[in-house]
């Protein structure tokens, strides 16, 4: 992924995490473009290129929140995860919900990985920048082989 701008898709209702995920990417060293939807239903347009997003480029990396309003993040990943050319993208759920409910569920819908997202400002950016650290310089993702 390095040789190339990484492309990544937050799909966070709550402006002020997208504002944190933004500042948190920036101070990272990895060329990437960061597009973000802000609940469900357009983060399927976006996924399967529909409406406005006909141009758009499918991502290296998908940060999901749970709650999102007017389709569920969870809906979100299964569809994700069963459909053939989108379920190879790494999925980490980002969430509030420290629910053991909640992450087996997320896990069962075959997520990458969960997080639940810290109150903490300075704890929250080292979170995202170890996600970006792990999954886009230490993972060799399919689309690399």
């Amino acid at each position: 992924m390095r040789d190339k701008i990484v492309e990544i898709l937050l799909v966070e209702d709550n402006p002020g995490d997208i504002r944190l995920t933004q500042e948190a990417l920036k101070e990272g060293n990895i060329p990437h473009n960061l597009h973000t939807v802000m609940d469900g239903a357009e983060a399927i347009s976006y996924l399967f290129k529909e409406g406005k997003y006909t141009d758009a480029k499918v991502p290296d990396l998908i940060l999901l929140d749970l709650n999102l309003p007017k389709k569920d993040g969870r809906d979100v990943l299964a569809r994700i995860k069963t459909d053939p050319k989108l379920k190879r993208i790494p999925v980490v759920v980002l969430t509030t919900s420290n629910a053991e409910t909640d992450i087996s569920r997320a896990y069962d819908l075959h997520a990458n990985c969960y997080i639940t997202k810290p109150v903490d400002f300075n704890r929250f950016i080292e979170v995202i920048k170890s996600i970006e650290q792990f999954w886009l310089t230490i993972v060799r993702l399919p689309s690399e082989i």
